[in-house]
């Protein structure tokens, strides 16, 4: 069990609650159409995902769902996405299991004023479904008893400040002052709360400390940051938080985790362990206090794989050489997502067999080749001459010469990565 805490009392049995968030439906990097279905195969894959954890709350009879938001990945999901979520959320609310969903960024219509992507559950007042698009005290029936949740989903700017108030502050101070407002609402929420029902705030926010993923290349608008202890409210028994895409826990008393995104969604996350994470808040007839422990499931989704292949100038056959590496992943190839990674000297790159290579990793869902070309360089001026650098090249040595840090240095090389290879695949 990871973290634990004491609250007040309450009379009652233990309330099992699931928490998961950050499904963005509608991501089909990397992927392919599925024969059988007219499908994105990536869009199966996270459909897959969201099956499991539907299946464990129906097979586990969970007290509660919790969704913390961004069930697509963009703001007008198509008609397929919306449907295939609807049958997921049926599925639990038909098995007599409450739904909680929050409206995360990706949630948000584009104009003010138009519905959020899951209102529609609202508007047809769907048994046991509850929405959350503005901060408020949900008091839910479950069949362990009575839980309450405090919600922040993803505010506007424009919701939280008005144009007087930004009017003369410079974008950190407006920053601030969003921090403030936030602060202030979720100490109002507080407030309102029933200290003997079992309590949880979620929340769709970024919260200051917490490990990025693939989250930063997914942003939409303008972030506003919350240190923990803004967070933290020891009214609350939990806090579950959604947004970021790696799963981690900020705290554990209270518990403030990130259940993280349910799917990889490119190679920043290829290491990740993805799932959700099962909270059980139980009293303590001793103590008169609550007692909190969570314990993170994980589920089983497409692996990222990564090969990186140095070919030494002396190689007489570099393609051997690769094809070596190649076999070496065997067993991590097959059905996934692969990147070649290959760095070799200009003078034998003629030598790759390209055909060879492709045949090799055919058992691969995806894959992408990426030749890192060592060539003798010259200066001309202290810059590096148009033809004598790689696109990637050229980026890492921009973020080298603007001091970016190493780890957001990574992320941006692997987006830039991804963006030469749809060029790259497009012009093929």
């Amino acid at each position: 069990m990871e973290g634990g805490k004491g609250g007040r009392g309450i009379k009652g049995e233990r309330l099992k609650i699931l928490h998961f968030a950050d499904l963005h439906l509608g991501v089909e990097s990397y992927g392919r159409i599925d024969p059988a279905t007219g499908l994105s195969s990536r869009f199966l894959d996270f459909l897959s995902a969201l099956d499991q954890v539907v299946d464990y709350a129906v097979e586990n009879k969970v007290d509660l769902v919790l969704f913390c938001g961004d069930a697509y990945k963009s703001r007008e999901p198509s008609q397929t996405q919306q449907r295939e979520f609807a049958k997921r959320i049926n599925r639990l609310s038909t098995s007599n299991i409450p739904v909680f969903l929050l409206i995360g960024n990706h949630d948000l219509p584009n104009a003010i004023g138009r519905a959020t992507t899951t209102e529609i559950f609202d508007t047809l007042a769907v048994k046991n479904v509850y929405v959350s698009n503005h901060p408020e005290i949900y008091r839910i029936p479950t069949s362990s008893g009575m839980a309450q949740i405090a919600s922040l989903p993803w505010l506007r700017r424009s919701g939280l400040l008005s144009k007087e108030e930004t009017k003369n502050l410079n974008f950190e101070q407006i920053n601030q002052r969003l921090q403030q407002v936030l602060t202030l609402k979720i100490s109002d929420l507080a407030q309102k709360l029933d200290p003997a029902l079992p309590s949880i705030l979620a929340a769709h926010v970024w919260v200051s400390g917490a490990k990025v993923g693939s989250e930063s290349l997914m942003t939409i608008g303008q972030e506003h940051v919350l240190l923990v202890s803004n967070v933290a409210h020891p009214a609350f028994d939990y806090i579950a938080l959604g947004h970021i895409h790696k799963r981690q826990v900020l705290s554990d008393n209270p518990p403030v985790v990130y259940s993280g995104s349910l799917e990889r969604l490119d190679f920043s996350e290829e290491e990740d362990e993805k799932g959700f994470y099962v909270v059980e808040i139980e009293p303590d007839l001793e103590t008169g206090k609550r007692q909190v422990s969570f314990d993170f499931h994980p589920v089983s989704g497409r692996r990222f794989v990564t090969i990186n292949i140095n070919v030494e100038p002396q190689d007489t056959d570099p393609t051997s050489t690769v094809l070596r590496a190649i076999g070496e992943q065997e067993d991590k190839v097959s059905d996934a997502i692969v990147r070649l990674n290959i760095s070799l000297p200009a003078e034998i790159e003629g030598q790759l067999r390209d055909n060879d290579i492709r045949d090799a990793v055919k058992e691969a869902h995806y894959f992408t080749v990426a030749k890192d070309i060592e060539r003798e360089t010259r200066l001309r001026l202290g810059q590096w001459t148009a033809e004598e650098i790689t696109p990637l090249d050229a980026l890492r040595t921009y973020l080298e010469s603007k001091k970016v840090s190493p780890e957001r240095t990574k992320i941006l090389l692997e987006y830039g990565e991804r963006m030469i290879r749809e060029r790259e695949t497009r012009e093929g």
